[in-house]
């Protein structure tokens, strides 16, 4: 899919699927985005990839921007990981990944999108909200974090797919 950025002179936007030659920069972003207790590895995305869940890049203008992995079964999806870089945060990007995996988890036959988030990221949670998710429960001490500092817990938001 290609489009316009939703910001003024933000360039062209393409979501692709990711591809294991995508998966140094997506940790890299990955490690930028989340201290190290908490960041995905890259054996973690590439076995995201070998076990088929759904896994996109965003890039702006040819440079990737974002990512982000949906598992769907049973008639469930689950947002596994949505991520801006850094340099393009505030942009829209984490609202257009979001907005095409709901499009992927309806085309997939999923009737609930499920997703966790932090209580302290407002930002997210606020476009998550703004997207329809609705809070479902808490998951305590979901969080990994550095030894010696407490794990934060993690809010389950979900969506029904109309």
């Amino acid at each position: 899919m290609a489009a316009r950025s939703p910001e003024p002179g933000g360039g062209e936007v393409t979501l692709r699927p990711m591809t294991a030659a995508d998966v140094p920069t997506v940790a890299a972003i990955e490690r930028q985005s989340y201290p190290a207790a908490q960041a995905w590895s890259e054996g973690i995305f590439r076995d995201c990839l070998r076990v088929g869940y759904l896994c996109r890049v965003l890039e702006v203008d040819g440079v990737l921007a974002g990512y982000g992995i949906l598992s769907v079964a049973a008639g469930e999806a689950h947002l596994l990981n949505v991520c801006a870089s850094p340099a393009f945060r505030g942009r829209g990007i984490g609202r257009l990944l979001v907005e095409h995996f709901l499009d992927l988890a309806d085309r997939y036959k999923a009737h609930t999108v499920y997703l966790e988030v932090r209580p302290s990221n407002t930002v997210a949670r606020a476009l998550y909200e703004s997207l329809g998710f609705r809070r479902v429960g808490v998951r305590k001490s979901y969080y990994p974090a550095a030894p010696g500092e407490v794990r934060e817990d993690a809010l389950q938001l979900a969506r029904d797919i109309a």
